[in-house]
């Protein structure tokens, strides 16, 4: 690391920040990549420690945890991670196609596999329980997900503005090139891409128990409904004839980059990470709704089982009721 990058990760500056000194090559983008502060690394390194901790006090209670939920909240850490702490988050300091790369990641696919993990329901199972001191952090949760804020947050207006947002309101806007001039508005940014993905895509898995409707169609149309505005983001950046963000406009002569072309590569990279999120949302609905489907049915089996089935006799003398109305009505319109 040069003097100019380690007093620019100081000092926070705008410009090349802790941008790496090379042009990107596969191996710088995987990577480790120093930063100032390791903001990301630690809350990485936190999350996935707070789950271990969850998983811990429930095999201590002898109390079951899908291994798929495990799996999905470590694929998601590891995507934070990857992006926020690899050659990627260097080189995303002075090319829009990795910085793009980088948005979508955090806003379109780690979201979902932390979502998946069902971390707020891991935390109602390890909290404990009751009316004292030990039990209001808990009592403070149930609280949050049932509050007029929540509501709000998981509301299909609200989540949808913020995503659109997150795209026309930052790069049609000066916020961009402001946010970029210092580390902690570069952080705020990036932390505001992950949190506007959790929000939007809560209410659409449903996976822990988020405000909001249930019903799998209506889902299934919200995650649907921010399609469009994604495409047409994707293609003003695609076909627009100067830079996008100023940010970008110069990045280091040596690297012989085509900023235009750069550009066009970032327009792709966001239209394709409109459909490969979509697809995994798209399956992890289906499967939510068969197993719905199949909890609802084995619930009837019980129920029918432990009352003989009155629901469906029930149904069976009433339409034997009516046949029997019918029979004797007809010889009376006939006369």
């Amino acid at each position: 690391m040069n003097d100019e990058m380690k007093m620019n990760m100081h000092n926070g500056m705008s410009g090349p920040m802790w941008m790496p000194s090379t042009p990107p090559d596969l191996e710088g983008l995987l990577a480790w990549h120093p930063q100032p502060y390791a903001l990301f690394p630690v809350l990485c390194a936190l999350l996935a420690a707070l789950y271990v901790v969850g998983l811990i006090r429930l095999r201590q209670r002898g109390v079951s945890w899908p291994i798929g939920r495990t799996v999905s909240w470590a694929v998601g850490v590891a995507l934070v991670l990857w992006v926020t702490a690899t050659g990627i988050e260097g080189y995303g300091m002075a090319l829009f196609s990795v910085h793009m790369f980088q948005h979508m990641i955090l806003t379109m696919l780690a979201p979902v596999f932390l979502l998946l993990g069902a971390p707020v329901t891991l935390l109602l199972r390890t909290l404990p329980t009751g009316k004292g001191r030990r039990g209001a952090p808990r009592r403070a949760l149930v609280w949050l997900l049932h509050s007029p804020i929540a509501k709000v947050g998981a509301h299909p207006a609200f989540t949808l503005a913020l995503f659109i947002f997150s795209l026309y309101g930052i790069y049609f806007t000066p916020i961009f090139d402001v946010l970029m001039r210092s580390v902690w508005g570069h952080y705020f940014m990036l932390l505001h891409f992950l949190i506007t993905g959790i929000i939007y895509f809560g209410p659409v898995l449903m996976v822990d128990p988020w405000p909001g409707s249930k019903n799998h169609l209506l889902r299934i149309m919200l995650m649907m409904s921010g399609l469009p505005f994604h495409a047409f983001f994707a293609i003003a950046v695609m076909m627009s004839e100067t830079p996008i963000a100023r940010f970008f406009a110069s990045p280091p002569p040596s690297w012989n980059v085509d900023v235009m072309a750069d550009q066009l590569w970032a327009g792709g990279l966001t239209w394709v990470f409109g459909d490969i999120p979509t697809i995994v949302v798209m399956i992890a609905l289906a499967i939510t709704w068969m197993r719905s489907d199949d909890r609802l049915a084995r619930r009837t089996d019980r129920q029918a089982e432990r009352d003989g089935d009155a629901e469906l006799n029930a149904y069976n003398a009433y339409l034997q009721r009516l046949a029997e109305y019918e029979a004797t009505a007809r010889p009376v319109r006939n006369g």
